[in-house]
Order: structure tokens, then C-alpha cells, then sequence
């Protein structure tokens, strides 16, 4: 078996795993917030800043800006929260969703086997539901990261791959077509949070951190695919609340491609330099970028809302 062929094999093992530990560990921290889940989220946006705040919250703690968006949408749809409520959330989400790629940057793989040996024993013999539950959160866990391993030693190989190198090149020459590849890859797998541990894994020299920012802005745009699935045959709010989502993505990629060297900039003042930091680089940026694209949109929520509005009219 060739080089690329047992990097594609390596590859989507470890994706096998990122993602199983994803749904694992997002749906028992679910199950630990109890049915409460949908009622505290319509009930920490009552105002724009409240709805940032608890969309970040939420989709920090459930691992899935998916996930709170999705549920976003059905609040609307069944009309518990208000279209400039459901705007917030997804504003917020946005952020919270970073948490995932800075925990990759922390480099745990060194309590990989700690943290699956506590989370089988916690979730055979925990007492209560809850115990439970944060027994497979930490499972789960350990899966992700376990994936994120595989992932990175499967991509090493490719680092002298003459074919990969060329497109690693091309990638940071061209900034769209580094969009238009990271927002190909998150609708591939369905999850903004493995295709940037995915870009996480890959980066390297050859890519560097120029070239691997317009792939993590198109990672943002892609994870869109799915809140516009979930709005399909739902309610005029539902599609203009998914709307939204893509508008805020698609806006600050066209933000980012203007500014792109000043943006590059911050992040590396913020971060050592260094090919061991670029991981930490990319987790900072995809933060940083989510981060100012909510400040720049929270006070514009009735803009945003008149948009959507106007994208989606009452007849």
C-alpha cells in the first residue's frame, strides 16, 4: 500500500474516532443538562449580549455551535424564542464553538489513557444519571483525542508527499481557494471542530499559518450546511434564524480577505511563533476570528435581522 493510500486509511480512522467521540461526549454532557437545555437558552436571551453569552456557554459546554444553532432553529419554529433572540444565540455559538480547537492545542494526548480509563469506570459505576453521564463526556473525550492522534500521525507521512506539498502551496498562494477548501472540507464531515483539528494536524511548514487562516475562515462557512438543512420546511424565522448564520460566516470571510495581513499580525502577537505553536496559532485565530465578527455584529442585531428579513419576505 502506497504512502497516500495508508494516509487516507489513517485519516479516516482517526476521523472515525474524532467524530464518535464528539457525539459521545456532546450527547452525555446533553443528557447531564437535562431537558432544561431549551428553556435555558430561551431564557438567557433576553437581551442581545445575554443571548452572545449563553450561545457561547452552550456551545462550549456541548462541544457543537451545530447542536445550539440547530436547537435555535427550533426554538424559533415553534415561536418560544423571537427572531432577534435566535440571531444572538447563533452569534454566540459562533465562539463557543472554538473551546473544541483549543483543547486540541493543549496537546492531552498524554492523559489519553487516564482519561478513558476514568470515563469507562465512571459510566460502569457511577451512581447517579449524572455521574454517569460525565463518565461517557470523559469517554468521549478520550476518543477525540485519540482520533486527533491518529489523525496527526497519518498525516506526517504526507509531509514529504510531493503531491500534497504542491497543493499546501497553492493553498497558501491563493486565500480563496483556501476558503473555498475549508469550507468544502467542514460540509464533507459535517463538523467545523473536526475539520480544523483536521487543519490542526496538517499544517505544517508548507502551509504555515498564512496559508492555513483562509482555510480556517472557510471552515467557519461550511458548518452553515447544516442549521440551512435543519430550517428545510420549517417556519419563515427558522430559515431567516439559519440565514443568519450563514450571513455572519460569509461576512466575516469577506471582512478577513480584506484584512487579511493585519489579521495574521494579531494572531502573532498573541501566540509564539514557531512550527510547535501552529496548532495553538490556528485555535487563537479560529477564537479570535469568531470573537470579533460577534462584536462586530451584536450592536447591527436589528440590521441583521432587517437582512434576513428581506432575504426571506412574509410573502
Amino acid at each position: 500500500m502506497d504512502t497516500a493510500a495508508r494516509a487516507a486509511f489513517g485519516l479516516a480512522g482517526g476521523l472515525g474516532l474524532f467524530l464518535g467521540g464528539m457525539e459521545l461526549m456532546s450527547g452525555a454532557l446533553r443528557q447531564a443538562a437535562g431537558t432544561r437545555t431549551r428553556r435555558l437558552l430561551a431564557a438567557g436571551t433576553k437581551t442581545p449580549l445575554r443571548g452572545v453569552l449563553t450561545g457561547a456557554a452552550a456551545a462550549g459546554i456541548l462541544q457543537s455551535s451545530s447542536a445550539v444553532t440547530v436547537m435555535a432553529v427550533g426554538l424559533v419554529s415553534t415561536e418560544l424564542l423571537g427572531l432577534s433572540q435566535a440571531i444572538a444565540l447563533v452569534f454566540g455559538a459562533n465562539v463557543g464553538t472554538t473551546v473544541t480547537a483549543q483543547l486540541l492545542a493543549f496537546r492531552l494526548t498524554d492523559w489519553l489513557g487516564p482519561l478513558l480509563l476514568a470515563g469507562f469506570a465512571l459510566s460502569q459505576l457511577g451512581g447517579s444519571g449524572g455521574a454517569r453521564a460525565l463518565g461517557r463526556a470523559l469517554f468521549g473525550l478520550g476518543m477525540l483525542l485519540a482520533g486527533m492522534e491518529r489523525m496527526g500521525g497519518a498525516m506526517a507521512p504526507l509531509a514529504d508527499s510531493p503531491r500534497f506539498l504542491g497543493l499546501m502551496d497553492r493553498a497558501a498562494a491563493s486565500p480563496l481557494l483556501g476558503v473555498v477548501l475549508g469550507a468544502s472540507l467542514t460540509a464533507a464531515v459535517q463538523s467545523s471542530s473536526a475539520a480544523v483539528a483536521i487543519l490542526q494536524s496538517a499544517a505544517g511548514p508548507a502551509l504555515g499559518l498564512a496559508g492555513a487562516l483562509p482555510v480556517l475562515v472557510g471552515c467557519n462557512i461550511g458548518t452553515t450546511v447544516t442549521a440551512l438543512l435543519a430550517a428545510a420546511g420549517q417556519s419563515r424565522d427558522a430559515k431567516r434564524a439559519a440565514l443568519a448564520h450563514t450571513v455572519f460566516n460569509l461576512s466575516g470571510a469577506v471582512l478577513y480577505l480584506l484584512l487579511r495581513p493585519g489579521f495574521g499580525k494579531l494572531v502573532l502577537a498573541l501566540t509564539p511563533a514557531g512550527a510547535g505553536h501552529l496548532a495553538r496559532q490556528i485555535a487563537n485565530a479560529h477564537t479570535l476570528f469568531n470573537l470579533l465578527c460577534a462584536a462586530l455584529w451584536l450592536p447591527l442585531t436589528p440590521v441583521m435581522e432587517r437582512l434576513v428579513r428581506a432575504m426571506v419576505p412574509d410573502k
